[in-house]
């Protein structure tokens, strides 16, 4: 009851006109942020926060407002990934297998329908355990260690050849190629230049977004070029509206990426790309019948379950421990502290309107991403119909103008055209670019991780297997590992006639 009288309050701050207005306009910026390649939850927060100073807006209209756009951010991710393959963030980059797949059958709008629904299911369900279970889960996740981090990391990378439908061997070479680019940079710990030739560009490693931008943008260019150049468009529009029969086949998809999603966003530094990277792996094991990568719904709704719901579990270590869970929430504790708050465990004693109006507004934009997005499927589904001359400048420009903003370094933009080079090749050669961007994403965090173990051991292998939880996620991964493979065989034996 205290609780719910607590949210209660909650929601009479978050229904104050101000903050109505800051969570309509939070929320549709952050779609349009999302949407556009390379931008992102963290550099859409960080672009509005000057706004808070400007209008002087107090704690928890600020929050309410960063919290509106890194909700939208997490939504509008999947509208350029399922329609152009170009994934607006690095958690949409599993929503690609499946979502654009559909959008070339002509079900662009059944993918957008079932992303956006599978979105709020996500970050709904999310928003719902921070309400009941913040504390709790917060004292159960700060017992994990660095060797507990190393295992979910290698849980992550064992399961990566299910992910995609090729070629195990090409999936597993692709991870490693971009775990191997991942160690460009300064050595975390020696702080040694490793493979930097010398550049001091290269110092600070390659950058994720650039990468990513570069690997899907800019090869789906040149792909164009090579073989749709005289097309009109990049795929078929097909029908403007969704099939809500297509949209009820990723509800059960949607509810158990949530809880994968969920417990991964609850883990500091783990992020909303492992929860998507997880959900979809899980569903592809549990579900698939030689569909998944061709347009499975399952395979849609998944990973935006999963990434949505680990946003709303990041804001639980932010609030409860003052650790952030994600990039994002790095950035909204840096404005917090700015501000003279410190998260922690006495903060919702100390800030009860703060927290309780954050958490209600949560509710609230998630409600209005939904109304908001659902009727403009119509609208996002007629961009496939816009002639080539049109649409491929403007990816261009977009890919370009995004990459500056964020690097302004004329250098990034150089290294964007590598890595589109780069897949343009990997993908002639039907390697996936998923494993290149994930071992990419994650092998930094988990080179840290392992770093820090053996610092604390003293070199030291054991410790890695030493933590009942790092030992209960290898027992899990040995486990998963195995019943992939005697499913997999099992498909192979040929049933009698």
């Amino acid at each position: 009851m205290e609780i719910l009288s607590s949210l209660w309050s909650g929601f009479a701050v978050a229904a104050l006109p101000i903050n109505l207005a800051l969570i309509f306009g939070g929320c549709f910026a952050g779609t349009l942020i999302g949407a556009l390649p390379g931008l992102g939850p963290v550099n859409g927060v960080a672009i509005l926060i000057p706004l808070t100073f400007a209008f002087g807006l107090d704690a928890t209209s600020s929050m309410i407002l960063l919290s509106a756009v890194y909700y939208g951010c997490m939504y509008g991710g999947r509208i350029s990934a399922i329609l152009l393959n170009i994934p607006g963030d690095e958690p949409a980059i599993m929503t690609t297998l499946d979502g654009y797949p559909m959008a070339k059958k002509g079900q662009a709008a059944d993918a957008l329908a079932i992303s956006g629904l599978a979105s709020f299911i996500g970050a709904t369900l999310a928003t719902i355990g921070l309400t009941l279970f913040a504390p709790m889960l917060a004292k159960a996740a700060i017992h994990f260690g660095p060797s507990d981090y190393f295992a979910l990391y290698v849980m992550a990378f064992a399961t990566i050849g299910g992910i995609t439908g090729t070629d195990p061997r090409k999936t597993l070479l692709a991870a490693m190629l971009g775990l191997m680019l991942g160690t460009v940079g300064l050595d975390p710990s020696t702080g040694v230049a490793r493979y930097t030739f010398g550049s001091f560009n290269l110092y600070d490693g390659f950058d994720p977004i650039v990468a990513l931008v570069g690997l899907f943008a800019i090869s789906e260019i040149l792909f164009f070029l090579e073989e749709r150049a005289h097309g009109g468009g990049l795929v078929p529009p097909g029908r403007v509206f969704p099939r809500f029969s297509r949209v009820r086949e990723g509800l059960g998809a949607s509810l158990r990426g949530s809880l994968i999603g969920f417990v991964a966003g609850i883990l500091p530094g783990a992020g909303a790309s492992l929860g998507a990277v997880m959900s979809y792996s899980f569903e592809k094991r549990l579900s698939d019948k030689g569909t998944f990568g061709q347009g499975d719904p399952r395979g849609v709704a998944a990973p935006e379950a999963g990434n949505n719901a680990a946003s709303g579990g990041a804001l639980i270590p932010m609030l409860t421990l003052g650790v952030p869970g994600s990039g994002t929430t790095a950035v909204m504790l840096a404005m917090l502290i700015s501000l003279n708050i410190q998260p922690g465990p006495l903060l919702f004693q100390r800030s009860p309107d703060l927290v309780w109006g954050l958490v209600a507004a949560l509710y609230l934009a998630n409600l209005v991403l939904l109304i908001l997005n659902l009727p403009l499927i119509g609208m996002f589904t007629r961009v496939l119909g816009l002639p080539a001359w049109c649409l491929m400048p403007l990816v261009v420009a977009i890919s370009y103008l995004g990459v500056y903003a964020i690097t302004h370094a004329a250098f990034d933009l150089m290294v964007m055209v590598g890595f589109g080079i780069l897949g343009f090749v990997l993908r002639k050669l039907e390697f996936s670019l998923v494993p290149v961007v994930l071992g990419l994403l994650l092998g930094m965090d988990m080179e840290n991780n392992l770093r820090r173990a053996l610092s604390i051991s003293g070199g030291d292998f054991t410790i890695l297997v030493e933590s009942p939880i790092a030992v209960t996620i290898y027992v899990l991964t040995i486990a998963f590992l195995a019943l992939s493979l005697w499913l997999s065989r099992r498909s192979i034996v040929p049933t009698p006639s």
